[in-house]
């Protein structure tokens, strides 16, 4: 534990002093009262580097651009590899584990080592992977690099441990599972087919045994060739040579025929007793046209022939439909005896499995399941139900349903909130789901004892919220809210300002704000709006109350045409910037004053029990100019306050009597207390408009088909100093109305005292200054192509200074400053507004893209009537502190170095039925302990983060007591003040991939780790810090990465994670019977060994492939067996494993018998020296 301590008697403070020399709050002197700051501040810190590790944890959502597919019949687990080199495998609830190659090669084709725990894996860089699933974290065991020829697909025997490897040049391998070696056994290509053939037969598509026999081997090859290869003759027992391409081949149970599937969406069936043509060939969905000739259909990617005691053979294939029917989705279709199904899929298919209920290839399949992986989804269809519903998923498949735009992870949540969210959530699901279980139910998960509530947020492009259940490295849906059904719809060809305003996605969220305790949540969306819920528990029959903000700057001097003569301008990589969205040639933009960007709903609505709107704040277009997306969002349940910020100012909203308290720009929010100068603009100047680059984060510099992933962050940087140049030229002047301090009429024309309006110019003019005058709103396509408002300008002096030397001329002076600020954070608190502040009170902490922080006080009735009754005062005091770069975060501490919590109110349900002898009344829960007027007196700790820096201040003083200066070659994305191990940090996470923490007050490094560099946009926006040493971000459009940065959560992670492998009794084969055995032939086995091992087959050659150990162990190497083999590994695992527990129990026995003896022969002493005795002596 270590203890500090500061002395902060006779300290000046590190205000700002204005132009004219004052202090610019507080006492004249500048120094605080003693009675406002202890002689002697002493803080323990608990928080040392030890308690801190980075780890991933699990990952949820569907695999992002998956590559294929495999299933365990035995272990009931199921594997999905992806393009980027991953593996998801796949269980039971709770069983769900990511695996990574190295390499990152995509993954082409997965085999499980059935009822084996192992899975082996073979990359698109030629390299076969041995996977131990035996453990909760699964490792390589080996490694297989082929240096000459490229893989096309493998195959395993059911208990074989020689695994058969096909090629692009049409050679089949054989490779040793225990080993991880090439067998001297090779199928070379022109030993398959006959002399007399002249062309190529193409790369292996399909290896198979024969379930009759399995020392043949079936070869397909891509050109139409199959081989049936004996593997004891080293010979082909016969070739068929076909016209059309082979795809995929399946053979029946009984090992005497097969089906192919082909190029020209056909079927064709093949009988070993004459192989010279097909006996049957079909086109499924191939119509005879009227010239007899059939019509031309897709190619079969894949078919499986799977048969069936009591009911006709299932023929399960995908594609195959004819050309001519354009637009039709991709389809599975399902053939029973003589009924054709045809099921739809709202994806490409890319690989599919029939399950069944036996393992053995030689006995009749019994198919129940088709397992249906898609491009962007996965399905299961019951095949057990004539109509082949599907099963209802338990994964968290569904988290891109819409693209992400943004994530909240909540830890530690109140405890009702999750049932209460599941059980509104629950009446809303689908119906018409299979009965039947889910069949992938494999592996075992328990809940681990150090458990909370965990709650995560996304939000998505079409303007829907989800709500998830985190709880225990789980993921699962609990409630899903629409935020578009507060607006109208536009009409089709409706030309009104939705259709010309806005595009494909207005309603994406980029913003969310959510106060568990209340259950109020506030959503932003990029049309420029706010949307504030209310949780109830009944359906309601009331309207949206709507309010409308204008909150817009404009420029102060008019640029004519001849000003645009050896003007610089920012060019975009693209050519073209993507915020440069005009409206209709033939609209003026006069029309376009003072409206919304979307039209809510004026009527009485119906809601239904969850959360129901209450109120809409909609920011409006002004003069022609768009509004500017929403920066920044805080809510105050306890005071009933909304606070939002852009570029171009704040806003304050009171909820609860529906009215705008405050709307300013922040240059007026300074008053008098501005720290810079900011002088007229030269008139040489970038034409760029004020709503073409407003604080709008990186990603807007690039046009979407520009936005690629980006390497490294250097190349982000570059980008924020062009940002602060175009910045630097702006000048604005606000709309709002206000009178000494306080906003009296927010939505009012006249100007700003002091801050005349320049008269407007010809049309021309108007445009060639402000530019196009569309809204810059288009598709959201994920959060990485979200317009995001990240920080992004470095405001040092020196790049201040480079920036400015580059757009602008000589004669201005280094001291002019960039106006065009943007509110970059805001938050509500208990504190001190001012330094003669003897006690906290409501305050809004904003926090500004020039590392500039106001603190404003509110004033705000304490009675209930009166709340909703008297205004409410907001009054800008002018206090300013300094930081380097943008403002990011707040956070506030007791002067014993605990967190302070904000004041909250305690949920109610507006809508239940009124109870006469309960009245409803707010209830107000204040955590903080400056609550208590004995503890208010001592103030407390203000700790500030900019993108660059890290300050803590001393209220109400506003000394600075610590400083830290977090990077100085990159920037911080995200910052977070959380809890850890019984104490408070502050993280961060930087763009150049580094996470960070910090201890408080003292702000000591604690943890710098370079983590994850920042390569793609979507990580910034959707990067979040919680509680408990936990945060998460959107790995990919699909998939939502965990990770914890807590020593305590990685050392407890082993107990956390599920166990893939189980140990399970491998089903006995069938008996045939004497009569079946004697007439339809047996399956014949045969030793492999003698066949491909050394002895027999001798020693690969070493340049073909090479060998790569793992790190799996050698408890993993023996797990992989195969064959008779792995029988034995499995009891040499299981003695393993057992021999703790038996040795502990010899120890326990030798305990038990040294005991006994003891106590034999004490009992024998007692014995000899009690029975002389009588029994009156005892």
């Amino acid at each position: 534990m270590k203890k500090f301590r500061k002395v902060l008697d006779g300290l000046t403070t590190s205000t700002p002093v204005n132009p004219g020399g004052s202090p610019v709050c507080g006492s004249a002197a500048g120094t605080p009262s003693a009675a406002h700051t202890p002689r002697d501040l002493e803080i323990h810190e608990t928080l040392m580097s030890e308690h801190f590790q980075i780890c991933k944890t699990v990952r949820h959502g569907f695999p992002y651009q998956p590559t294929a597919l495999a299933f365990d019949p035995v272990q009931k687990i199921l594997a999905i590899g992806c393009r980027s080199g991953g593996v998801r495998v796949l269980g039971g609830p709770g069983v769900d584990c990511h695996c990574q190659h190295e390499s990152g090669a995509a993954v082409l084709q997965l085999q499980f080592l059935i009822n084996e725990g192992a899975l082996v894996t073979a990359c698109a860089d030629d390299t076969l992977h041995l996977w131990n699933l035996r453990q909760r974290r699964p490792a390589i065991l080996h490694s297989l690099k082929f240096n000459r020829e490229r893989i096309t697909f493998c195959h395993l025997p059911f208990q074989s441990k020689w695994l058969y490897v096909g090629t692009e040049r049409g050679n089949t391998h054989i490779v040793n599972i225990e080993s991880f070696v090439l067998s001297g056994y090779v199928i070379m290509w022109n030993k398959a087919i006959e002399l007399s053939t002249k062309t190529h037969p193409g790369p292996v598509v399909h290896l198979s045994d024969s379930p009759k026999d399995e020392g043949k081997l079936l070869v397909g090859y891509e050109g139409g060739t199959i081989v049936m290869w004996d593997l004891r003759a080293k010979r082909a027992d016969f070739r068929i040579y076909y016209d059309e391409a082979i795809h995929s081949v399946s053979w029946h149970h009984e090992g005497r025929q097969f089906m192919c599937s082909h190029s020209d969406g056909s079927l064709s069936m093949w009988n070993l007793r004459n192989t010279a043509k097909p006996f049957q060939v079909t086109f499924p969905h191939g119509k005879t046209q009227r010239d007899g000739k059939k019509e031309s259909c897709k190619p079969i990617l894949k078919v499986e022939y799977k048969t069936s005691r009591n009911s006709d053979a299932f023929v399960v294939f995908s594609g195959g439909l004819s050309y001519d029917k354009a637009g039709r989705r991709p389809t599975l279709t399902i053939m029973h005896g003589k009924a054709i199904t045809v099921l739809e899929m709202d994806y490409p298919i890319v690989e599919f499995i029939v399950l069944c209920e036996t393992p053995y290839l030689n006995e009749v399949q019994e198919p129940y399941a088709v397992v249906v992986l898609l491009e962007k989804d996965f399905v299961v269809v019951d095949l057990t139900q004539s109509n082949f519903p599907i099963f209802e998923n338990p994964y968290p498949m569904d988290v891109h349903e819409s693209p992400v735009t943004c994530t909240a992870y909540f830890a530690d949540c109140p405890p009702d909130i999750i049932p209460v969210l599941y059980s509104i959530g629950a009446k809303h699901k689908k119906t018409g789901y299979s009965h039947k279980d889910w069949p992938v139910s494999g592996g075992v998960w328990n809940v681990g004892s150090q458990t909370y509530p965990e709650i995560i947020i996304t939000g998505h492009a079409d303007g829907s919220i989800k709500f998830w259940d985190a709880t225990a490295i789980t993921l699962q849906m609990l409630y899903k809210l629409k935020t578009s059904k507060v607006f109208e719809k536009p009409k089709t060809g409706e030309m009104g300002r939705s259709a010309e305003l806005v595009e494909e996605d207005p309603y994406a969220v980029q913003m969310i704000t959510w106060c568990p305790q209340s259950r109020i949540f506030c959503v932003v969306g990029i049309s420029a709006h706010v949307i504030l819920y209310r949780f109830s528990k009944n359906d309601a029959n009331t309207s949206i109350t709507s309010l409308e903000v204008r909150l817009q700057c404009e420029m102060e001097d008019v640029i004519s045409p001849s000003d645009t003569e050896n003007t610089p301008c920012f060019s975009d990589p693209s050519g073209h910037s993507p915020q440069l969205h005009s409206p209709r040639s033939n609209t003026p933009d006069s029309v376009r004053d003072s409206i919304p960007c979307l039209k809510v709903k004026d009527r009485m609505i119906r809601m239904p029990p969850g959360y129901q709107a209450e109120l809409v704040l909609q920011l409006l277009w002004v003069d022609g100019e768009p509004p500017q997306q929403i920066t920044s969002l805080d809510l105050n349940s306890a005071y009933g306050l909304l606070a939002l910020g852009n570029c171009n100012g704040l806003a304050v909203v009171d909820y609860l009597q529906k009215t705008v308290l405050l709307c300013m720009s922040t240059v007026e929010l300074y008053g008098s207390a501005d720290p810079f100068q900011r002088l007229t603009r030269s008139p040489r100047k970038n034409r760029q408009s004020t709503s073409d680059f407003c604080m709008r984060g990186l990603s807007n510099f690039y046009s979407d088909s520009k936005k690629r992933i980006r390497t490294s962050y250097q190349s982000l940087t570059e980008l924020s100093d062009n940002q602060v140049s175009l910045d630097l030229e702006r000048s604005k002047s606000p709309t709002s109305d206000h009178v000494n301090g306080h906003c009296t009429s927010p939505t009012s024309q006249p100007c700003a005292p002091g801050r005349a309006r320049v008269p407007g110019g010809p049309e021309g003019a108007r445009l060639a200054r402000r530019g196009p005058g569309r809204p810059p709103f288009r598709k959201a396509q994920s959060a990485a192509c979200m317009e995001v408002s990240l920080p992004v300008s470095s405001l040092t002096e020196e790049s201040r200074e480079n920036s400015f030397s580059r757009s602008r001329s000589s004669s201005v002076s280094s001291i002019d400053r960039e106006t065009k600020e943007a509110v970059t954070t805001v938050q509500f608190a208990e504190s001190y507004g001012r330094k003669s502040d003897s006690l906290p009170t409501p305050c809004l902490w904003v926090g500004t893209s020039l590392g500039l922080v106001l603190i404003i006080p509110i004033s705000i009735p304490m009675d209930e009537q009166e709340r909703l009754e008297d205004p409410v005062t907001v009054a800008p005091t002018g206090t300013v502190l300094m930081l380097k770069g943008s403002v990011l975060r707040f956070g506030f501490l007791d002067c014993g170095g605990a967190l302070i919590q904000n004041p909250c109110e305690m949920w109610r349900d507006q809508h239940a039925p009124e109870d006469p002898d309960r009245p409803r009344k707010r209830k107000l829960v204040n955590f903080s302990p400056s609550s208590s007027q004995e503890a208010s007196g001592d103030g407390h700790l203000a700790v500030v983060c900019s993108e660059r820096q890290a300050k803590v201040f001393f209220m109400p003083s506003q000394a600075c007591l610590y400083v830290h200066n977090i990077t100085e070659s990159s920037f911080v994305l995200r910052a977070d003040i959380v809890s850890v191990c019984n104490s408070v940090c502050l993280a961060c996470f930087c763009a150049n991939g580094h996470i960070m923490t910090l201890s408080l007050p003292s702000l000591r490094p604690l943890l710098d780790i370079s983590y994850l560099p920042l390569t793609d946009m979507r990580i910034a926006r959707t990067f979040c810090f919680t509680n408990g040493g936990q945060a998460l971000y959107l790995c990919s459009p699909t998939e939502i990465q965990r990770i914890t940065y807590s020593q305590e959560m990685c050392d407890n992670l082993q107990e956390m994670l599920g166990e893939l492998f189980t140990p399970i009794e491998t089903p006995e084969a069938q008996n045939r019977g004497f009569l079946k055995g004697f007439f339809g032939g047996n399956a014949q086995t045969f030793d492999r060994e003698e066949l491909f091992g050394e002895a027999a087959a001798g020693k690969a050659s070493r340049s073909l492939a090479q060998h790569i150990p793992g790190q799996g162990g050698m408890e993993g190497m023996k797990a992989a067996a195969g064959g008779v083999v792995g029988e034995l590994a499995r009891a040499r695992i299981a003695l393993d494993e057992r021999g703790q527990r038996l040795g502990e129990l010899e120890d326990r026995t030798a305990l038990m018998m040294s005991s006994a003896d003891t106590f034999s022969k004490h009992a024998h002493e007692l014995m000899l020296k009690c029975k002389d005795k009588k029994w009156y002596q005892f």
